[in-house]
C-alpha cells in the first residue's frame, strides 16, 4: 500500500526550470489515431541558416499518424576541449548535444513534446521544438508559437513587480506584508508573535503549511475563485515563527501578488501585462487561460493564444492520454503563466542584460544585481534564494539563478549562469518530463565548460562510524499538517536517509528516488556523486534533527523511531488479522463460548461491530488507494468519498474501541461461573483489545479521524 501511494502521489511532492522559427507543415485535417511513442523530434531552424542537407522526405507511423518532416540531423560534433568561460558554445555541437540528450529522454520517459531555448552573449543560439503539442489533430511543437505552461517560472514575474515596488519606495522589504493587504487577506497571528514580512515571502520562510488537494489546480472553470478570495478561503495554518526554515509556498507567492494588486489599484494580470510582458514584447506570454468571460475573474486569453496551447499530456500503457486544461488562475502570481521557447528566450536576455532589452528598460541595474545576490540561505553550503529566484549550483562550482516550475502534466526549468552570459529554458508537456528538464541546463553545461562529471569520489570509512548520527526518517515540511491531506501527505512526503557500506549517504523520498551523497571537509554537508547539489544537515547534542535539501526549498526534519509510517502499517496488519479472527470465531464458538454475563455480551457485539467497521475502513481505504494512479485524479477530486467512508468508519471504531477498553476489566469478572467466559476468551477478548486501541492512537496521531477535513 505504501509504494502504492509513493508512486501515485511522488509529482504531489514536487507539488508545485537565434532567429526566428521557420513555418512548420500542417498536420492531416479530420481524425487520427493517438501516438503510442513520441513523434520523431522536429528541426526549426531559419532557411538562411540552414545548411544542405538532404532532401527531405515525409513518413508515415505505424499508428497511421503523418510525422512530422524534418531535415537530417546535425553531424555530431568533434571533440573539443571545455570551453573557457569567455567563448561562445558552438551553436551546431550545442543543437547536436540537446538533440542527443532530448530524443533519448523522449523515447526512454515517453515525453510527448519538449521545446527548448538557449540564448548567450545577447544571441538566441538555440530555438527549437521535439514532438507533438496535441493529440488530435496532431500539431507539433513550434517554439514561437506553442504555449507551454510554465508553472512556477511564474513567479518569477511576480518577484521582479514586487522589486520594483520595494526599489520606488511604495513597498518595503522588511514591512509586514499586511499593510499591503485588503482586511479580509491579511495574515492571522494564529499564535505567532513576528509578523510575516515581503522577505519572508520572497524567500520562502514564511512559515505556512502547504495544502494542494483540492484547490491549487482545478479542472472546472466554475470552480475558478478571484484571487483575493481564494487568498480568505484557503488560508492555511501558520506553523513556525517566520524566517526559522525555508518551506517553499505557493500560497506566499499568492500573498505578494494581492498586495501588488492592492498597492497599485490595478489586477495583477494587467499589472504584469503592463510592466513586463508589454513592453518587452512577450507577444506570446500569458497569465490569463482560456474560458469564458465571468465577473470578477481576469478577463481570458486571446482565442489566438488559446489555440496555440500545448496539451496537457500523461503517459499511460495505453499510449498518450489528454488531461483537462489545468486551471490556476485563482492564484495566477504563483503559477499560472503560459509562454513560448521563442518568448522565454527574449525574457532570459532581458534578465541577463541587466533589466534592459532593445533599448526598452523593464527595471533596474540593482534589480538585475538582486537576482543575481543571496538574500536567504539556511546553512553554510546550501541553496538559497535571490529576492525570490533559485540560488543554483552548477558543474566547475559555477552559480547561476533562475526558477523551475510544474503543473500536474508540463515541466519546466529556467537556468541563467551570468558568468557564461548563457540563458536555458526548457519545457515538456507530459507528466514524465521531470528529469529531463530538471537536469539538461547542468548537462550542457558540464557539456561544454567543464568539468565532464568525474568518477564517484571515494566512500568515507569515518562516515560508516557515524552512522547513528544521520540514519533515520525525515519528514517535509512542504506539507498540510493536519486533516485528511496531513495525513496522506505525512505517508509519502518523507525521506529516508540510510549509510552505506561503502561510506555513502543514500536518501531516498518519492519525489526524488535514490540519490547518493558523498561526505565533504565541512561536517553535515554533503555533495552529490552525480552533480553539484548539496544537502546540509543540522546537528544537535550528536544527532541530525533536519537537513536543507538540495536547491534549498524545503527543509526535511527527523521523526521518531515510532513516528514513521512503518508502524502505523504494522498496526494495520494486525487489526486486520484480529478483526477477521473476530468474525471467523462467530461461526466456529462451541456452546461453552455462549456463556456469558450481560455484560460480556455487550462487549461482544461492540468488539464484532468495530472488527466489521476496521474492515471496511481498510478495504475502503485501499479502493482509494488503488484508484491513486493518477495524481491529477486525486488532487481535482480530493478528498473523494472512499477515502471520507474510510475515514468515517475507523473514526466510528475508534470511539467504540475506547468504550471496550473501560469494559475490558469488567468482561473479567465472574471467576468460574458457569454463565462465564473461559479464560483463552477473555484473553482473546482483551489481546483484540490492545491491538484495536493500539491502532486507534496511531491514527490519531497520524490525523486520519477527521472525516470532516480534507
Amino acid at each position: 500500500m505504501r509504494k502504492v501511494l509513493k508512486a501515485a502521489l511522488s509529482c504531489l511532492l514536487s507539488l508545485s526550470l537565434a532567429a526566428p522559427a521557420a513555418a512548420q507543415e500542417a498536420a492531416p485535417a479530420g481524425p487520427v489515431a493517438l501516438p503510442k511513442a513520441p513523434i520523431p523530434y522536429t528541426t526549426i531552424r531559419p532557411k538562411s541558416a540552414r545548411p544542405a542537407a538532404p532532401k527531405r522526405a515525409a513518413s508515415r507511423a505505424a499508428t497511421g499518424v503523418t510525422t512530422t518532416v524534418r531535415s537530417a540531423a546535425p553531424a555530431a560534433a568533434e571533440p573539443f576541449q571545455a570551453l573557457t568561460a569567455s567563448s561562445p558554445i558552438p551553436s551546431v555541437q550545442l543543437e547536436a548535444y540537446v538533440d542527443g540528450l532530448v530524443r533519448e529522454a523522449m523515447a526512454r520517459d515517453h515525453i510527448g513534446g519538449v521545446t527548448i531555448s538557449v540564448v548567450q552573449n545577447g544571441q538566441v543560439v538555440l530555438k527549437k521544438g521535439y514532438g507533438f503539442a496535441t493529440l488530435g489533430p496532431v500539431r507539433p511543437v513550434d517554439p514561437d508559437q506553442t504555449l507551454f505552461r510554465i508553472g512556477s517560472i511564474s513567479k518569477t514575474f511576480t518577484w521582479t513587480l514586487l522589486m520594483k515596488e520595494i526599489e520606488s519606495g511604495r513597498m518595503r522589504l522588511d514591512a509586514p506584508v499586511n499593510l499591503y493587504l485588503p482586511q479580509k487577506v491579511q495574515v492571522k497571528d494564529q499564535g505567532y508573535d513576528k509578523p510575516v514580512t515581503l522577505r519572508h515571502l520572497m524567500t520562502h520562510t514564511a512559515g505556512f503549511e502547504d495544502r494542494v488537494l483540492g484547490q491549487l489546480f482545478e479542472r472546472k472553470f466554475d470552480r475558478v475563485r478571484p484571487l483575493n478570495l481564494y487568498l480568505r478561503q484557503e488560508r492555511p495554518k501558520r506553523v513556525r515563527e517566520p524566517g526559522a526554515i525555508p518551506s517553499y509556498s505557493n500560497y506566499g507567492a499568492g500573498l505578494a501578488g494581492a498586495a501588488l494588486s492592492t498597492v497599485t489599484g490595478k489586477t495583477f494580470e494587467a499589472l504584469v501585462e503592463q510592466q513586463i510582458i508589454g513592453p518587452l514584447g512577450l507577444t506570446h506570454t500569458t497569465f490569463r487561460e482560456p474560458h469564458p468571460a465571468k465577473a470578477g475573474i481576469p478577463a481570458p486569453m486571446s482565442p489566438a493564444l488559446a489555440r496555440n496551447l500545448a496539451d496537457p499530456l500523461r503517459w499511460t500503457p495505453n499510449g498518450y492520454e489528454e488531461r483537462p486544461f489545468e486551471y490556476v488562475g485563482q492564484i495566477a502570481p504563483a503559477a499560472s503563466a503560459s509562454s513560448t521557447a521563442g518568448d522565454m528566450a527574449r525574457y532570459m536576455q532581458l534578465l541577463l542584460n541587466g533589466g534592459t532589452l532593445d533599448g526598452v528598460s523593464v527595471f533596474s541595474p540593482t534589480i538585475a544585481r538582486n537576482m543575481r545576490t543571496t538574500l536567504y540561505r539556511p546553512a553554510a553550503g546550501s541553496g538559497g534564494w535571490n529576492y525570490g529566484f533559485e540560488d543554483i549550483l552548477l558543474p566547475g562550482g559555477r552559480r547561476g539563478f533562475g526558477h523551475d516550475g510544474a503543473t500536474l502534466s508540463f515541466h519546466s526549468n529556467m537556468v541563467l549562469v551570468p558568468e557564461l552570459g548563457l540563458g536555458i529554458f526548457i519545457s515538456t508537456n507530459t507528466d514524465t518530463g521531470f528529469s529531463l528538464a530538471q537536469r539538461l541546463p547542468a548537462q550542457v553545461v558540464a557539456q561544454f565548460y567543464g568539468p565532464h562529471t568525474p568518477a564517484p569520489p571515494p566512500g568515507s570509512p569515518s562516515l560508516k562510524q557515524q552512522r547513528d548520527l544521520y540514519e533515520g526518517s525525515y519528514l517535509t515540511t512542504r506539507r498540510a499538517y493536519g486533516g485528511m491531506e496531513g495525513f496522506i501527505m505525512s505517508l509519502i512526503g518523507f525521506a529516508d536517509v540510510k549509510v552505506t557500506p561503502s561510506g555513502y549517504l543514500r536518501t531516498s523520498d518519492p519525489g526524488h528516488g535514490v540519490r547518493l551523497w558523498a561526505a565533504t571537509p565541512k561536517p553535515g554537508v554533503f555533495r552529490g556523486i552525480d552533480g553539484p547539489q548539496t544537502i546540509v544537515f543540522d546537528v544537535k547534542d550528536g544527532k541530525a534533527t533536519r537537513f536543507f535539501a538540495a536547491g534549498g526549498a524545503v527543509t526535511y526534519q527527523k521523526r521518531g523511531d515510532f513516528a514513521g509510517p512503518t508502524l502505523l502499517a504494522i498496526l494495520a496488519l494486525l487489526t486486520a488479522i484480529a478483526s477477521l479472527a473476530v468474525l471467523i470465531g462467530l461461526a466456529f464458538r462451541s456452546r461453552r463460548d455462549f456463556r456469558q454475563t450481560s455484560t460480556q455480551a455487550r462487549a461482544s457485539l461492540m468488539q464484532t461491530t468495530q472488527a466489521v467497521l476496521w474492515l471496511a475502513a481498510l478495504a475502503t481505504f485501499g479502493s482509494w488507494a488503488a484508484g491513486t494512479g493518477d495524481p491529477a485524479n486525486v488532487v481535482y477530486n480530493w478528498p473523494g468519498v472512499s477515502l471520507v467512508l474510510a475515514s468515517a468508519c475507523a473514526l466510528v471504531a475508534a470511539v467504540l474501541t475506547l468504550i471496550t477498553v473501560g469494559l475490558a476489566p469488567v468482561i473479567w469478572r465472574g471467576g468460574r461461573r458457569v454463565d462465564s467466559w473461559t479464560l483463552g476468551r477473555k484473553l482473546r477478548f482483551t489481546l483484540t483489545v490492545l491491538i484495536f486501541a493500539a491502532f486507534s492512537a496511531d491514527l490519531a496521531y497520524w490525523g486520519a479521524l477527521t472525516p470532516w477535513s480534507g
